[in-house]
């Protein structure tokens, strides 16, 4: 008995969509120059990173943090200022904490669940690793007689915490937007937003005085591994949990099913 008109249709979808797969896919070599390219990429910030944390480690501030401090603080701008406190604010608790649930919560309702999840995912290990290494390094923060502080808090300064939570959450929703929503006006401005703030923030941080520029250098560099390793979770999670269920089932391949006579 022939094959059925329903069978043969998704077999015709399958071979168009495996040969569009094939003529949007580089060569070999390139992908094989471009994965090098990559790991080489994320063996070279590791590497700053661990020499970056290492000297934080016994040092407190070095001098070119001081210049830099004290270059951006030169802006006299209250307008510039403003922006500034305006862009840590979502950093700072509560907000820190409410705004990653809320957006998580908003995507999820969106009938995103995987992405919903691991967006919130990113906040919770961007918290958690800057949490850690604060306590491992204990570096103390600018102090007042060098620079000047819009306002004194009470825990440590490497990396910086803001920039670690902007860096790996609002990068997260960056790559949502741009992996999976259309060209759209929508698509645009998330993707605008969350990269200015990323681009920010750092400037942000050292101008209230409450970080050095090492501190967020150290961010950066620590929060884009910590990105990349987010999505590489999200990745192997949707297609573990998400994408197989969706996946057309033979039902010949269903113990109980009963099958058709031929």
């Amino acid at each position: 008995m022939s094959e059925s008109a329903p069978a043969k249709k998704l077999e015709q979808v399958q071979a168009a969509s495996q040969q569009a797969a094939k003529a949007a896919t580089t060569t070999g070599p390139n992908r094989r120059y471009r994965s090098v390219l990559f790991q080489g990429a994320l063996i070279g910030v590791a590497s700053a990173f661990a020499m970056l944390t290492l000297l934080a480690k016994s040092t407190p501030f070095f001098p070119i943090d001081l210049q830099v401090t004290r270059t951006i603080q030169l802006i006299s701008n209250p307008v510039f200022a403003q922006l500034m406190s305006v862009l840590s604010w979502p950093g700072f608790p509560p907000q820190s904490f409410v705004i990653p649930v809320v957006i998580a919560a908003f995507i999820y309702g969106l009938g995103l669940h995987w992405e919903g999840v691991a967006a919130l995912i990113a906040a919770i290990s961007s918290a958690t690793i800057d949490g850690l290494l604060k306590a491992f390094i204990q570096r103390p923060r600018p102090a007042a007689d060098l620079v000047h502080v819009f306002g004194n808090l009470n825990s440590y300064s490497f990396p910086s915490g803001h920039v670690m939570f902007y860096v790996v959450f609002f990068g997260f929703i960056f790559f949502l937007a741009f992996a999976l929503l259309k060209p759209s006006l929508m698509r645009t401005f998330l993707m605008l937003l969350s990269g200015s703030l990323i681009l920010l923030i750092g400037i942000s941080r050292i101008y209230l005085g409450q970080h050095w520029a090492s501190d967020v250098a150290g961010a950066y560099l620590l929060g884009s591994l910590t990105l990349v390793a987010n999505i590489a979770f999200y990745r192997w999670g949707k297609t573990r949990f998400f994408v197989a269920r969706t996946q057309p089932v033979d039902s010949s391949e269903k113990p109980g099913t009963p099958q058709p006579k031929k």
